[in-house]
């Protein structure tokens, strides 16, 4: 692997021109192809295997043309204080909007008159109209989004207030200002790390120009692979962070080389086949673990994890490419004059050790405290996660200041909270000799189990289905709700046994909590899958079954702790009003899964950087202290300075409108926090001092059944060792020194 890289580094440097004009080239077609491509029309979201995408699936095919999974919006009214909705001049307005509605757009299905539909408080203050339409949110229009927000202008200037709810009106997330700060943090991070603006310019540059190829391939395959609008910004935001990652350790170890006299070709050659070996397992790690969300069978997860794990193996091969040619051209530019001067101080016997060897040496002086220290620490910011509650988010999670937030919190006031998640049941009657005593049963089935209200059923043409809708008594995402699906389910099972009729609950509210129940049953195969494939991969980096152990447990340890800071924030809301959650409440269902498979993958790039250094130290004869230390020395700044840019990207995206991406950023920010500070600085090396040679130990038998990656370079460095004059060789250095000078 080393050598194989080492050669890749070496031809890159020579043909820069060649390949930067490659990498320019792909950049410039896959705009070409975003640019050209149509708009997405379409993000579906289905849930294979679940009891209420079975139901959507059979109103299908029962109620053609009814769309029972297209957009819905609710326009609700309240009226002026002192007045009713009912009243006359109210009343009309109402019903004039009702009228405008019905002939906005061909992509409605229906539109209920509130009036007509019982849709009106039982004091009178508030009514809403209820609009179903052909297709789903990401399909509308904007002539149809447009005729929606128009509809209750009229209504407004006449006094009364109207605010629109529903998915309709769902818009594509923005991130606004906070991403560009975490870009610029990045860069400052960057330039103090390197002390040249050349240096610190290279990882974002690199990064950049990964991500806008990933994002764009996204946006042109968005309408043919049916992306989801998250994709592209869960692209970004795992692409730019391992991209500027990628390359840093890239560009930090070919300056360590310069500064230990070599020739520029032959420092990227090296800078190449060692820290460029360890990009590559790094790499390994993130794509294992965002392609294995596909065990958890949900579409959209699958593609969202296919699409960022695209764009990180796009990073990882412009780290090995890009990079070094970029190099030769930055020319001895990329060392600054107080980098030079760093290091050959740094180089001299009686320098004073760096703040990476400080570290270490306190560590091996105090590993028992050190580890006790880290482990409890960690231990207890993972306790609210034992609180943790996992749903899915509606409207009543919005910013208090949006349209659909008044609208849901106006229906609670005045029908309930149930109002806004109201449940859909399903009859099949076709294995019952009466379908419509069976609906009437079911009926009042539910009507016991204690709800708010129970519509008589309505059946299709053959007579066979009927839908019931149910209005629960707490809002969609609670705990009761959630157990009035559990009991129509439940009841649903004794009437198909006594009549045949197959009773199933549908609708966003049953979608969300199987949703939830399906994430909760895929996390410990999916956990399984990633860090038993991981497991291997590292023991073929480290020859060890310690080191992997380690790094596995350090990696449980630090998610969950991370767990624990979300429930504290989201959940219970603490420190909630600085990271903008203006609403507590459950935790999204796909983060815990979602957590595990990037962070774990994240946490390797640190593990993977940092121990093969100590590796490499100890192959090449130190005890294994002097290794701890040698490692530290070398790779703690550069961790350091990746983690702080990683936690800088991701915290940017906190910015985001959408409680989804701003949880997901939270959690990464606090996860690469945990874990690159407390478990890679202070446990790792705690433990490995601890264990001492024990850590390198690999039985005999599965030494030579492993393959030898070579990941710390022992063959590359025996094979210039032995050939000196080609390690030498400055093949095209003349070009490079003229290009130099102009």
């Amino acid at each position: 692997m080393a050598t194989f890289l080492y050669k890749l580094g070496r031809l890159a440097f020579r043909r820069r021109r060649y390949v930067a004009l490659v990498w320019v080239a792909l950049l410039a077609l896959a705009g070409f192809g975003a640019a050209s491509a149509s708009t997405a029309t379409s993000s579906s979201f289905s849930i294979p295997g679940t009891e209420a995408q079975r139901a959507f699936d059979l109103l299908e095919q029962r109620f053609p043309g009814t769309s029972a999974d297209g957009a819905t919006a609710r326009v609700v009214f309240k009226a002026p204080e002192g007045e009713k909705v009912t009243d006359s001049a109210n009343k009309s307005e109402i019903q004039g909007i009702v009228k405008e509605l019905s002939s906005g757009s061909d992509q409605i299905a229906s539109v209920a008159d509130p009036f007509e539909a019982r849709a009106v408080s039982q004091d009178g203050s508030t009514a809403y109209v209820s609009v179903s339409y052909k297709v789903n949110s990401m399909e509308l229009t904007d002539q149809t989004t447009d005729a929606l927000k128009d509809a209750g202008t009229d209504a407004q200037s006449s006094g009364m207030k109207v605010e629109i709810g529903g998915d309709a009106l769902q818009v594509l997330p923005h991130t606004g200002a906070a991403e560009i700060i975490g870009v610029a943090i990045a860069a400052v991070v960057l330039v103090i790390t390197f002390g040249s603006l050349i240096a610190a310019g290279l990882p974002l540059l690199t990064a950049l120009i990964g991500v806008g190829i990933g994002v764009s391939l996204i946006t042109a395959l968005a309408n043919v692979l049916d992306l989801g609008s998250t994709t592209s910004t869960l692209a970004m935001m795992i692409g730019l962070a391992v991209g500027i990652d990628y390359a840093l350790f890239i560009v930090s170890r070919y300056r360590a080389e310069l500064a230990e006299g070599r020739e520029r070709e032959e420092a990227a050659g090296r800078a190449v086949g060692t820290a460029g070996s360890a990009v590559v397992f790094a790499g390994l790690t993130v794509v294992i673990a965002l392609v294995g969300l596909a065990v958890v069978n949900i579409p959209m997860l699958t593609k969202m994890g296919f699409a960022a794990a695209g764009t990180v193996a796009i990073a990882v091969v412009i780290a090995l490419t890009l990079v070094p040619a970029l190099l030769g051209f930055a020319g001895k530019r990329v060392m600054g004059r107080k980098a030079r001067k760093a290091a050959e101080a740094e180089n001299r016997p009686e320098a004073k050790p760096n703040m990476g060897t400080r570290w270490a040496r306190f560590v091996l002086r105090r590993p028992v405290w050190v580890l006790l220290v880290g482990v409890l620490g960690l231990g207890v910011i993972a306790v609210p996660a034992a609180s943790l509650e996992m749903g899915l988010p509606d409207d009543g999670a919005q910013p208090k200041s949006t349209t659909q937030r008044q609208a849901y919190d106006m229906l609670s006031d005045g029908f309930g909270p149930g109002f806004n998640g109201p449940l859909m049941v399903v009859t099949d009657g076709k294995g019952s000799s009466d379908p419509k005593a069976a609906a009437a049963r079911v009926a009042e089935e539910i009507e016991r189990i204690g709800v708010v209200a129970v519509t008589p059923a309505t059946f299709n043409k053959a007579g066979d289905t009927a839908m019931i809708t149910v209005i629960p008594k707490d809002r969609p995402s609670s705990h009761a709700t959630e157990e009035v699906v559990h009991d129509i389910r439940d009841v649903g099972k004794d009437i198909k046994a006594d009549t045949g009729a197959e009773v199933l609950v549908t609708g966003a509210t049953a979608m969300n909590i199987d949703f939830s129940q399906k994430m909760n049953d895929a996390l410990l195969p999916y956990l399984a899958l990633v860090v038993g494939l991981a497991f291997l991969l590292l023991m073929l980096v480290f020859r060890s079954i310690l080191v992997p152990l380690k790094a596995a447990l350090g990696f449980l340890l630090s998610v969950v702790a991370a767990l624990g800071a979300v429930v504290a924030v989201f959940q219970w809301g603490w420190l909630g009003s600085l990271f903008g959650v203006e609403q507590t409440g459950p935790i999204m269902s796909m983060m815990p899964i979602f957590m595990v498979g990037v962070v774990f993958g994240l946490a390797m790039d640190y593990e993977v950087f940092l121990v093969t250094r100590m590796r490499e130290a100890y192959v090449h004869g130190e005890s294994p202290g002097q290794a701890i230390v040698t490692g530290f020395k070398h790779g703690a700044r550069v961790v350091t300075a990746a983690a702080v840019i990683m936690m800088a990207v991701f915290a940017g995206f906190i910015g985001s409108s959408e409680q989804m991406i701003k949880m997901i950023g939270f959690s990464l920010a606090v996860a690469v926090l945990f874990d690159a500070f407390v478990v890679r600085m202070a446990i790792v090396p705690a433990v490995l001092a601890l264990l001492g040679r024990r850590a390198w130990w690999l039985p005999r038998w599965l030494d030579r059944a492993l393959p030898n990656v070579d990941v710390e370079g022992e063959k590359l460095q025996k094979q210039l060792t032995e050939d000196p004059a080609d390690s030498g060789s400055e093949g095209g250095d003349g070009g490079e020194r003229e290009l130099v000078r102009v």
